[in-house]
């Protein structure tokens, strides 16, 4: 397994040149008001409440059920960007957005990755893709994701766990007067983030074994299948972001891999059109299962946090496949 290694020295540079004189980091008086703080996605903007508390004010700039592969900002997201304090994103590629919006904007916010100092996983071969395409011909279609490497860290809890170390010390560094609350904040949700990761591989060992296929409707279970033993075994689209589409022959090749491993369920994202999913469990007489991966679910629902999604992921999951 290739791993980038070499990421976990970049947060210790990023962080040595906003604490050096004139490195650009704005700073907030003691006692001031809440840092301005933009997050990419609503499960970036979760963890960074469940740490900054009182102390932040988060706008997310995907809203609930957007798909970040095809999110377009708008001129008041420039607007927000642009008064930020700090702006907290995924990073590995998956805000493609997020470059140009930043130079438009302007403005003087710290830029903060939480992929940085995590080893990412590559996209992994899938039956009815890769195998029939070679890399060259994949490229040429647009199907490789930037870096080919997988940005859906926040399915492993563990690397959740390591975002909230990035936010609590970029929040206290930006905001000294409450960083003894930042960290109280962060010990606690890493205390509920371990026991979630406890919870998910309870609830996986009622899966057989044989079960722990796992087909989507693109690469995004890396993560959580390199963690609590699934094997990603298909894919619906061909590419690794939810702009690719399926070649006949493709879908054929996967319909057959379904039928042949015995896959019992195909799991699809809330932000995406579930009709091409639905179609091939019509075919193969396999479940199909919503779930959430790119996006929270909406205020009020049990997902709408990061530890309630991933609560209702897995019991969808084991609840299809045991």
């Amino acid at each position: 397994m290739a791993l980038r290694g070499w990421r976990v020295f970049l947060p210790v540079m990023v962080w040595l040149a906003a604490c050096a004189p004139g490195g650009g980091a704005p700073s907030v008086a003691p006692g001031a008001r809440p840092l301005a703080v933009v997050a990419t996605t609503s499960i970036v903007g979760d963890v960074v409440r469940q740490i900054g508390g009182e102390g932040v004010q988060v706008t997310v700039l995907l809203p609930v059920g957007a798909d970040p592969h095809a999110f377009e900002p708008s001129p008041q997201d420039v607007a927000r960007v642009a008064e930020a304090d700090v702006i907290f994103a995924v990073g590995a590629g998956l805000e493609a957005f997020l470059e140009p919006l930043l130079k438009n904007a302007g403005g003087k916010a710290l830029h903060v990755e939480l992929a940085e100092g995590i080893p990412l996983r590559p996209f992994e071969a899938v039956t009815g893709h890769r195998e029939e395409h070679g890399e060259e011909e994949e490229s040429d279609h647009g199907h490789a994701h930037e870096g080919s490497w997988d940005p859906h860290i926040w399915l492993d809890p563990l690397n959740v766990i390591t975002w909230t170390h990035t936010i609590e010390a970029t929040l206290s560094r930006l905001d000294p007067a409450r960083s003894e609350r930042y960290r109280r904040n962060a010990e606690a949700y890493r205390a509920q983030l371990r026991e979630l990761d406890a919870w998910i591989r309870e609830q996986v060992a009622q899966i057989p074994p044989e079960n722990r296929k796992l087909v989507t409707e693109h690469q995004v279970f890396g993560y959580f299948a390199h963690r609590y033993g699934f094997e990603q075994v298909g894919t619906i689209l061909p590419g690794v972001t939810t702009t690719a589409q399926p070649s006949p022959q493709e879908l054929a090749a996967l319909e057959e891999a379904i039928r042949a491993l015995g896959v019992k369920a195909i799991f699809v994202s809330s932000t995406v059109d579930p009709a091409l999913a639905r179609r091939v469990a019509e075919d193969t007489g396999t479940r199909l299962v919503r779930l959430y991966v790119d996006s929270l679910g909406e205020p009020g629902s049990e997902a709408d946090s990061y530890i309630g999604m991933m609560r209702t992921n897995v019991r969808r999951i084991v609840e299809a496949l045991r």
